[in-house]
């Protein structure tokens, strides 16, 4: 049995205590806008409950519960996983994982990187420390919302800037528009107008002296997210080093603003200390979250109950919970 807590009575964060297989089972399709959160990594720690998982087990277990979360999710499900290294050899379960999703015919999407400062030691004694962790991420088809840009950055380039790609036909373009054999002019990052003619520059109406042309306020963040140093107290709460794996809120802000839109659900099967619940809120999304262990409900209703006063006014008050 589960036991369901609607945290302020209003639908902003509801909260079950039990395995997160059987409330996914109860709940009706698509009733999230985004999954996100973090499961067990095998076995590197036992959480209490003794879990023992490893490998292909794990691999397996992940996959059923990927089934669920597909289900319940209208758009993006995304978890962060890692491997373990034991005798110099890593378990892979990450790559097994995203191979089986594949097989199985979920619409998997290229993994982002989540890139931190890692553990010392971590590499062991001949190898490389581990500065980051694979966000498997999968979907439904073409997202039904996004904003892929919320977490993006100003351009580094102006029109017609240095960087550009190939076609297949070997024709050089940039995300302005340029083709090569053409000269065009463009603007520099500072404004100014570059007339060094390059492949890939375009100016509106062909405007030699540099007219205005349509340029991104934001540029698309890119798949690697750098959450800079983490841990030692920069999780974002000091709530969340009460749970023995948290991650930063910076991760869940990124996929909260960028795949749940205002007002939506976002749902974490593995809430732990509640990152992805309190950032939800504190972004003015609602918050649905399940752990096997009444320990972590009730250290994410102190981290709950702390931010909402400070969380955007809800727009679906008055709305019933799925």
């Amino acid at each position: 049995m589960s036991e369901r807590v609607d945290v302020f009575g209003d639908g902003r964060a509801v909260l079950w205590q039990g395995d997160c297989l059987e409330v996914m089972h109860s709940m009706p399709d698509e009733s999230a806008d985004l999954v996100f959160g973090s499961p067990p990594y095998e076995v590197a720690r036992t959480y209490g409950i003794d879990f023992d998982l490893r490998g292909q087990a794990w691999v397996d277990w992940m996959v059923e519960c990927w089934r669920e979360m597909r289900r319940v999710s209208r758009g993006v499900v995304a978890m962060v996983v890692e491997g373990q290294t034991r005798d110099f050899s890593w378990s892979a379960t990450p790559a097994l994982l995203m191979a089986d999703l594949k097989r199985a015919g979920f619409f998997l999407r290229k993994p982002p990187a989540f890139q931190r400062n890692g553990i010392p030691g971590s590499g062991g004694p001949d190898w490389l420390r581990n500065d980051y962790e694979f966000v498997v991420c999968t979907s439904k088809g073409r997202l039904p919302w996004s904003d892929n840009t919320a977490c993006g950055h100003p351009p580094k380039w102006g029109p017609g800037g240095a960087m550009s790609n190939r076609l297949s036909n070997g024709a050089r373009v940039n995300q302005w528009g340029g083709s090569a054999g053409k000269t065009r002019f463009g603007k520099k990052k500072d404004g100014s107008i570059d007339t060094n003619p390059r492949p890939s520059h375009r100016l509106e109406r062909g405007n030699p002296k540099g007219s205005a042309c349509s340029v991104p306020a934001i540029a698309n963040p890119g798949n690697v997210i750098n959450c800079g140093s983490v841990g030692g107290g920069r999780m974002g709460d000091p709530l969340a080093h009460e749970s023995e794996a948290p991650f930063p809120e910076t991760l869940a802000e990124f996929f909260v603003r960028s795949f749940c839109p205002p007002d939506g659900v976002a749902l974490d099967p593995f809430l732990g200390s509640g990152t992805t619940a309190a950032v939800a809120l504190k972004w003015g999304r609602r918050a649905m979250g399940i752990d096997i262990r009444q320990s972590q409900i009730d250290l994410t209703l102190r981290r709950l109950r702390k931010v909402a006063d400070d969380a955007p006014l809800f727009v679906g008050a008055d709305e019933e919970t799925t």
